[in-house]
């Protein structure tokens, strides 16, 4: 690329800026950095440099080594990605569906460990619903992350319409209010799905979680890849006991475990259960 077509930066962003952000945050939410996200680095702290005054980046690095707790979590929103989507990975969903229905009439509690703007903790309920035959089933969907902004959002519950894409028509009305007047083209989840879901902040990479109960399944998908391997395995290991003895762990589409076999070995496409577990499907 020549100068004439380099963008311009508004702010110096040095290799030693990077590499202070890159240990930063791995340090904080073992989220690994490639060399390849110093352009996204840039652009989504950039914002940060500019919503606190700051004018270079030693400046702003200087805040977040000061401990300042309102611009630390800033700075952790700002470099989490949140892609998500209703029934992303829909054979998740049936394996789910039918896993549900072998545990009808007992309490069930689900894990939904990076909830994003809540999308995967609601289908989680959704499939729920149908499964077990409607809103009075004992089911209770925990929905964590690290981002506050995203937590905020799934908690409200409300989207564009064209987020409810993969759901049918029946499940849209079953599950959500469409927005008239000035709220044309907004859905809200309704209050029986709300209440099946509890969100709250939870850092993997936290020494002790709030989680105590022993949990039917975990979905932990498309977050390890932001993790190294060390990092996942120790998360894994935490996940583990937490998991009932017949539990299924969710992960997603572009991670495997073979790190951790002794842990957690594959039951189907991307479903894993306890290592030791006999008997197979």
């Amino acid at each position: 690329m020549n100068e004439a077509t380099t963008p311009r930066r508004e702010f110096v962003f040095s290799r030693k800026d990077f590499e202070e952000v890159r240990k930063m945050i791995y340090d904080h939410a073992g989220i690994a950095l490639s060399d390849a996200k110093e352009d996204m680095v840039y652009s989504r702290l950039a914002r940060r440099l500019r919503a606190t005054g700051k004018r270079s980046f030693q400046d702003y690095l200087a805040l977040i080594r000061a401990g300042h707790a309102e611009e630390w979590e800033a700075f952790v929103n700002s470099l989490t990605t949140n892609l998500t989507d209703f029934f992303r990975e829909m054979h998740h969903f049936h394996i789910l569906r039918d896993f549900l229905k072998t545990r009808r009439d007992r309490p069930i509690t689900i894990w939904s460990s990076a909830s994003s703007t809540g999308e995967e903790p609601y289908s989680i309920a959704m499939t729920a619903v149908e499964s077990l035959g409607g809103f009075h089933a004992p089911v209770e969907v925990l929905a964590s992350d690290l981002d506050t902004n995203v937590l905020k959002k799934a908690a409200d519950g409300v989207y564009p319409v064209e987020r409810l894409k993969k759901l049918s028509e029946s499940q849209q009305r079953q599950f959500f209010f469409k927005g008239t007047g000035d709220r044309e083209g907004m859905a809200k989840v309704k209050p029986e799905l709300q209440s099946m879901v509890k969100y709250f902040r939870l850092n993997l990479l936290d020494s002790a979680w709030s989680i105590r109960q022993p949990l039917d399944a975990i979905f932990c998908r498309n977050v390890m890849i932001y993790f190294d391997k060390p990092t996942q395995y120790a998360i894994l290991k935490k996940m583990k006991p937490l998991l009932k003895p017949d539990g299924l762990l969710f992960v997603g589409h572009s991670e495997a475990l073979y790190h951790a076999t002794d842990l957690f070995r594959l039951r189907g496409q991307t479903v894993y259960e306890h290592a030791e577990r006999k008997g197979g499907k």
